[in-house]
C-alpha cells in the first residue's frame, strides 16, 4: 500500500486551494445575466404582462391588477378573456362569439345565434349603446365579439364591432391583484 511523504502530502494540499472570491462574484454574475436574458425571451416572445386600464371587468378583474397572458394561443374560445389592442389602447375583454355566429343584444339581452345567454359571472344587464353598431351582426371570418364584465360602462364590441384575432395579443392566464403597491 503507498503513503505519501511530508513532501508529497504538502503538494496535495497546495493543489486544492479554494477558489478565489472574485472567480465566485464572476460565476454568480453569469449565472444572474443568464436568468435575467431567459426572462427577457420568455416575456418577449412566449409571455406579457399589462396593467388593467380600467374597471370594464369588474369584479373578474380590478383596475390596476397586474395581467400576465400566453402570446402563442390563438385558437381562441367563447368565454376567454383576452387582451387586445384597440386603437392604440391595451383592453382585457371576454369572447362571447366567434366566426360565423350571430350576436344580437336588445332589451331582453346578449344573444348567440338566437339563444338569450345566461352568464353565471355577468351581474350587469347587456343593454346596446346608442352611438355603437347595429344589432343583428354576423361575426366574419378570422373575428370575435368581445365584451367587458362590467356591461354597463365597458368600450367593448358594441361599440367598434367584431375585432381581427390578429388584433389579439393574448389570452390571460392568470391575475395579480394590487394590494395598495
Amino acid at each position: 500500500m503507498w503513503q505519501a511523504t511530508d513532501g508529497e502530502d504538502f503538494k496535495m494540499q497546495e493543489e486544492r486551494q479554494p477558489v478565489p472570491l472574485l472567480v465566485d462574484i464572476g460565476y454568480l454574475l453569469l449565472k444572474i445575466l443568464i436568468i435575467g436574458a431567459l426572462a427577457v425571451v420568455m416575456f418577449t416572445f412566449l409571455f406579457g404582462i399589462c396593467r388593467n386600464p380600467d374597471a370594464s371587468m369588474t369584479p373578474a378583474m380590478k383596475e390596476g391588477d397586474l395581467i400576465i397572458y400566453y402570446r402563442l394561443k390563438k385558437d381562441y374560445q367563447v368565454g376567454d378573456v383576452v387582451v387586445i389592442r384597440q386603437e392604440k389602447e391595451t383592453e382585457l375583454r371576454r369572447i362571447v362569439a366567434r366566426a360565423g355566429d350571430v350576436v344580437d343584444i336588445t332589451e331582453e339581452g346578449l344573444s348567440v345565434n338566437g339563444y338569450i345567454q345566461q352568464e353565471d359571472d355577468i351581474y350587469m344587464e347587456t343593454l346596446p349603446y346608442s352611438e355603437g353598431i347595429t344589432f343583428p351582426v354576423i361575426v366574419g371570418k378570422n373575428q370575435v365579439f368581445l365584451l367587458g364584465d362590467n356591461r354597463s360602462s365597458a368600450r367593448d364590441s358594441r361599440i367598434y364591432g367584431p375585432v381581427d384575432i390578429a388584433t389579439i395579443k393574448g389570452n390571460v392566464m392568470t391575475i395579480m391583484r394590487r394590494r395598495n403597491l
